[in-house]
């Protein structure tokens, strides 16, 4: 396609293919998309893009100050709160004007002169795309080794930094995850490595330092629906391998002081068995959802007795509570919890003295626990904001019982007040009788007559669940009159692990189901109307958009859809793509004839129709390895098609970004400052 023909309409030319699984035959009109090599794609693509720029350009200065406004509000001269590992304090800042942070560090005291780690603005010179993976320090404190990804593909390559001479070996692993770990010695290193198709970490390594030998494979993961990973464990005993499925997991474990060693079994996996697991002085301590606890429990055991027989219980199981995480200081357990969709922190003593919950009187709000490395603190570290209160990092005292907030999120523009803005949870009723809860935002005085915008998110898969934070960058919506619901639909672990059972596989409509029901209440409870009611997802949460509006298109004036998952049969039937063999335990196996048929029934691309669709803003990443790019271009190709409205279809591609967009600290709000555009411009507000 040349880019001549911009001034029409993009028509992807159709070439269709024959999809062929259980004697049922789909045509693929647009599977030639599926190649980022061919020429002809890259036409289309920016085509596409042209396009959109093109229907935008009456907005360009409106965007403009749009993305002013929202970096405004961020502190450019930004400093994170230091913590304490080994010796030394660990800042992360910014300064003004540029993009990317700064790693430095302060030898036992905040007065001590800096040391610059690693300066990213210098790093990422002559790249269009960069990101520091992760960074970790040898116990000796002398090197960093630290991962690099200048494509957005997530396959970063780890280097290793002697900080005393400040020289960067040559020593180059490439195709990893970006983590890796030092043993006690300071002279190994282990990693994990990237299938280079499928891009599933399967296989961990250990690299020695100044060695000429190759690096030893310790491990490999031939389960083709398991990830691995490796870390070391927070008493810096153990070097710790994890595999992990959706609903199954297993870790090995050796003593970090002698890396050479054969790792042992902690437990063998079973299917269905998850667990993860700390270490404190000789137990481990392990969440689990063994033996039917659907919500998980705490349980320890010996280091000599690891196997799930042995396991004894700390926190048993509760039906109506959901144990998230764990964190062990040397006279203190953390616990994080969830009930009723709300969190809460647990301070619980090990001589059994104290046991009591740390109080939180929002409605609805998010908090979890932050960065704590050190087991001999007295000073717990966690964070808390909602929807109309910046993030704050708090250090609580388990001694004197104070809190002090070290650091509450900076709003500049002079015009932020959280008293002009109100929050609030409702519940709507979903077509089964099941209460859904919503988290609202607004400004006060907004008008609840059905004549309001409304924009309404939601992720609901993996049970991941979205918390309702604070954003400025949201403040740009809210101040021109919007309302911004999060709908905690099933799928994610809002409600607990039932919550999040109820909303994958067989019973994936749910999720489709319960946003709807939503946006049906929304517009009964007046909050908006359909006129008015905007919808937005990424990723699986827009496989959601997608879904909903095949379903219901009528319910939504405008659609945004991030990476949106939409081609879901044939990607699920294609196990050289990143992600789909792991993903079986979410979605289904579609070489089974029951998954195939049930995932075709809700598959986006597969139930375009010939209809009227609302107006949509597609984006996506050309590098994109969580969701390849082809499935929203194919998807936006089918609803030029047959789509029968003269409503706005726009697609977005980042020529230069994969799954996460741009990597400079602002560049991403330009997408930020579109989509809002995009929304605004429906409204007719140009300011």
């Amino acid at each position: 396609m040349s880019l001549k023909t911009i001034l029409q309409v993009p028509q992807a030319i159709k070439k269709p293919k024959k999809l062929i699984k259980h004697k049922d035959v789909r045509v693929d009109n647009y599977y030639w998309l599926n190649d980022r090599e061919n020429p002809e794609v890259i036409d289309y693509l920016r085509a596409e893009n042209a396009y959109t720029k093109q229907v935008m350009e009456h907005t360009e200065a409106f965007q403009k100050d749009l993305f002013e406004e929202m970096k405004g509000r961020i502190k450019e001269d930004d400093t994170s709160v230091p913590y304490k590992l080994n010796g030394y304090w660990y800042i992360t800042r910014y300064e003004k004007g540029q993009d990317y942070p700064i790693y430095s560090r302060k030898k036992e005291s905040l007065d001590a002169p800096e040391e610059i780690l690693f300066d990213c603005n210098e790093m990422a010179k002559g790249f269009v795309f960069f990101n520091l993976g992760s960074i970790s320090i040898s116990p000796d404190n002398n090197m960093a080794s630290f991962s690099t990804d200048t494509v957005g593909r997530r396959q970063y390559t780890i280097q290793i930094k002697n900080l005393v001479t400040g020289e960067i070996y040559s020593d180059k692993i490439l195709n990893t995850t970006s983590s890796s770990t030092w043993a006690n010695d300071n002279t190994t290193l282990f990693y994990c490595i990237k299938d280079e198709v499928t891009l599933r970490s399967h296989k961990i390594f250990k690299h020695k330092l100044h060695s000429a030998e190759p690096d030893l494979e310790v491990y490999h993961e031939t389960d083709d629906t398991f990830n691995t990973f490796v870390y070391k464990s927070k008493s810096k005993k153990y070097i710790i391998i994890g595999s992990s499925s959706t609903q199954t997991s297993e870790y090995q474990f050796v003593n970090a002081d002698t890396p050479g060693g054969e790792f042992k079994m902690f437990q063998k996996r079973k299917r269905n068995l998850e667990y993860s697991i700390a270490h404190y002085e000789d137990q481990f301590y392990i969440i689990t959802n063994g033996d039917g606890a659907t919500n998980f429990k705490l349980q320890k055991t010996s280091e000599s007795k690891t196997e799930k027989k042995f396991w004894k219980d700390v926190i048993p199981h509760r039906k109506d509570v959901l144990l998230e995480d764990i964190e062990i200081f040397k006279d203190y357990l953390v616990v994080n919890e969830r009930e009723n969709g709300l969190n809460n922190l647990r301070i619980m003593s090990w001589d059994g003295k104290e046991d009591y919950y740390l109080p939180f009187e929002s409605e609805t709000y998010t908090t979890y626990i932050g960065n704590n490395p050190d087991f001999d603190s007295d000073v717990l570290r966690y964070s808390y904001n909602s929807l109309i209160s910046p993030s704050s990092v708090i250090d609580y005292n388990f001694k004197t019982k104070q809190s002090e907030i070290k650091k509450e999120q900076e709003v500049l523009g002079g015009t932020f007040n959280k008293e002009n803005y109100e929050s609030k949870r409702i519940w709507a009723t979903a077509r089964d009788g099941v209460k859904v809860p919503m988290s609202l935002v607004y400004k006060k005085g907004v008008k609840l007559d059905g004549s309001s915008p409304l924009l309404q998110y939601a992720y609901g898969s993996y049970g991941s669940t979205i918390d309702p934070s604070f954003s400025s960058v949201r403040l740009s919506l809210l101040d021109r009159g919007f309302i911004y619901a999060i709908a905690h639909i099933r799928g994610g672990e809002y409600l607990g692990r039932d919550w999040y059972e109820n909303g994958k596989l067989l019973h994936k409509l749910n999720t489709f189901y319960d946003f709807i029901d939503c946006s049906k209440y929304l517009i009964e409870q007046k909050y908006t109307s359909s006129e008015h009611l905007y919808a937005y997802g990424g990723s699986a949460g827009g496989m959601l958009m997608g879904a909903v509006i095949n379903m219901n298109p009528e319910l939504y004036r405008g659609i945004l859809a991030a990476v949106p998952f939409v081609d879901v049969v044939t990607t699920m039937l294609d196990d050289s793509i990143p992600l789909t063999t792991g993903e079986y335990d979410e979605w289904g196996n579609p070489n089974k004839l029951e998954y195939y048929n049930y995932m075709k029934s809700y598959s986006p691309y597969d139930n375009v129709t010939v209809k009227n669709y609302p107006n949509m803003l597609v984006t996506t990443g050309l590098h994109d390895s969580q969701v390849q790019y082809w499935e929203p271009a194919k998807w936006v190709a089918k609803l030029r098609e047959l789509k029968t409205d003269t409503n706005k279809l726009l697609l977005q591609t980042d020529m230069d970004a994969g799954h996460g967009g741009a990597s400079g600290r602002f560049e991403s709000l330009k997408e930020v400052a579109l989509e809002y555009a995009f929304l605004l411009d429906l409204e007719g507000i140009h300011g």
